[in-house]
């Protein structure tokens, strides 16, 4: 194995395509972020519930950003390239060129976003048709995983995309092929979205069971024949043509890929903890849990044993880490909530005025503002005692797995003032916060104890959202060193691939840094008792209402 020198002398290259844009980081062997780039990304809404992206859009944005994070330094201290994307759907042809994924027939927009949930009724009837393989996914099938998505494109587009199409990636196998030319996909996006189960492998009788027995064919070759570890290098690392787009050497080292939120998990939850005072100093990984909180959130949490949680995604074998097991929780809108509730306030202009004028952003200011409410009137955790929010306004991914169910908001007035909007606001906060004490109770019932928070990702820079986070569930937040740990992550992967380190947790203690940790404040335990049992009371209520209304 090579030495790791100095970190002024190697790099690793972290890419991580999100939802609206593309970033790239240069990183050093110790974890540090050199330079940054990001790039936006094209999202068209043909139709409700419809969210298509083009792949060529994507990978051109991945070249131009490397490029620039790159100026000025010799390629040759370059050694390793990781990409982590959102788990959406790319279909190429039998030439490897896009394949329109909608009625408009525009081959561009050949990629079916993570969060585009047009196949929920084929969801619905996989989830009836009760598999086995739906064991490994909290027992319901997610119209935000492929296999629905897959069904739509049968029974919707037969002629104009199924009888196209010879691959079917998941996004961040795309550009790990696109880097390198190989085939194979990482184990983490065919086993957390597609059913793949090593060391099985696929379930023939799944696919038959559902219609798409035509994917059996050429030995699963259009959604995988080929496996491996994620931080794998693959082929012989960057093709010519990819290297050229890049500004990079040819031969570059390429790893696997990871899903974006699992390269958040990396690139935070194996940091050493030593001498922050922490519960899960000298505990084990599993004692943490890694939240990766932007657009959507997700909450992983590993397990030296499969431990099955009804209404989480797992157990998924070296999904993250190798060897060890992951369940997967998530909600599938928080920081598009967040915006959703403020931006739709009749106070949003005077908000917008406001901050602009004091030079911050809106969080910032409405962050303070909360504060100076609270100086008038009581803490300020407790100016929501009489506003309450159920944060599914885009259904609920866990625990209770029913992308069915609708936002609700319990105790508005006439009012509609800049206070008015700070309380939607922080309710808004405090109930994606008790949504993650719902998910972390679910797989504390199952058998995981989790002593601790590991936050990263867009919303974990926001303070307010940090400290609810801590207060509602009673544990202390770890935060990362660099705030970009996603891109970390992806760094990491990079590193492996170019065998400067043994494994991924090696990688993981060498380049994950602890930057700060938030700890609750425990005064506010009983209050968040009271607003958790208000919380799973408006989800009751919600289903009683609904079931009233059937009848």
């Amino acid at each position: 194995m090579a030495s790791v020198r100095s970190s002024t002398e190697r790099y690793y290259i972290g890419v991580d395509v999100g939802t609206a844009s593309v970033r790239a980081a240069l990183v050093t062997c110790d974890g540090q972020v050199k330079s940054m780039a990001e790039e936006p990304i094209h999202i068209w809404e043909p139709h409700p519930d419809h969210y298509v992206q083009s792949s060529s859009d994507i990978w051109t944005k991945c070249c131009s950003t490397v490029k620039k994070v790159t100026e000025g330094i010799e390629k040759i201290k370059v050694k390793g390239i990781g990409f982590d994307a959102t788990c959406s759907l790319v279909v190429l042809d039998q030439r490897f060129q896009p394949v329109a994924v909608n009625h408009d027939g525009i081959p561009e927009r050949n990629v079916i976003m993570w969060m585009d949930h047009r196949a929920a009724e084929q969801a619905a009837r996989i989830t009836a048709a009760g598999h086995s393989v739906l064991s490994r996914v909290g027992g319901v099938m997610s119209p935000e995983m492929q296999p629905p998505k897959l069904l739509w494109l049968k029974e919707s587009l037969k002629e104009s995309c199924w009888k196209e199409a010879a691959h079917f990636f998941d996004l961040p196998d795309f550009l790990s092929w696109k880097a390198t030319g190989s085939l194979a996909r990482s184990l983490c996006t065919l086993v957390c979205k597609w059913t793949y189960s090593p060391p099985e492998g696929w379930d023939d009788t799944f696919w038959t069971s559902i219609g798409l027995e035509d994917l059996l064919e050429n030995n699963y070759s259009k959604i995988g024949a080929l496996t491996c570890s994620p931080g794998t290098a693959l082929g012989e690392g960057l093709t010519q043509e990819a290297a050229a787009a890049m500004g990079l050497l040819p031969g570059t080292a390429v790893a696997a890929s990871l899903i974006d939120a699992h390269a958040g998990g990396l690139g935070v939850v194996g940091a050493d903890v030593t001498g922050f005072q922490l519960p899960c100093e000298h505990q084990p990984l599993t004692s943490r849990l890694a939240l990766i909180c932007g657009t959507s959130s997700c909450h992983m949490a590993i397990s030296q044993d499969p431990i099955f949680v009804p209404g989480v995604w797992g157990p998924y074998n070296s999904a993250m880490v190798p060897a060890l097991w992951l369940n997967e929780g998530g909600q599938s809108a928080t920081g598009r909530l967040i915006d959703h509730m403020v931006k739709g306030h009749a106070a949003f202009p005077e908000l917008k005025e406001k901050a602009e004028r004091s030079q911050d952003s809106v969080y910032s200011y409405l962050n303070k503002h909360l504060e100076t409410m609270a100086k008038e009137q009581a803490n300020l955790d407790q100016l929501t005692a009489s506003l309450h929010v159920w944060p599914d306004f885009h259904g609920n991914r866990s625990p209770l797995a029913d992308p069915t169910l609708k936002g609700m908001v319990v105790g508005l007035s006439l009012s509609q003032t800049l206070d008015d909007l700070a309380l939607l606001y922080l309710a808004t906060v405090q109930a994606v916060a008790l949504g993650t004490r719902h998910i972390l109770e679910a797989m504390k019932e199952a058998g995981h104890c989790i002593t601790t928070l590991f936050l990263c990702g867009g919303l974990s820079k926001n303070v307010l959202f940090v400290q609810m986070h801590a207060n509602a569930t009673g544990l202390p937040v770890v935060l990362p060193a660099e705030k970009e740990a996603v891109l970390v992550g992806a760094a990491i992967l990079g590193g492996c691939a170019s065998l400067d380190y043994k494994s991924i947790t090696e990688a993981m203690v060498k380049m994950a840094k602890v930057g700060r940790v938030v700890k609750p404040h425990l005064e506010q335990e009983n209050f968040y008792r009271r607003k958790f049992s208000v919380f799973l009371r408006l989800f009751a209520h919600q289903r009683e209402c609904a079931q009233l209304m059937k009848e």
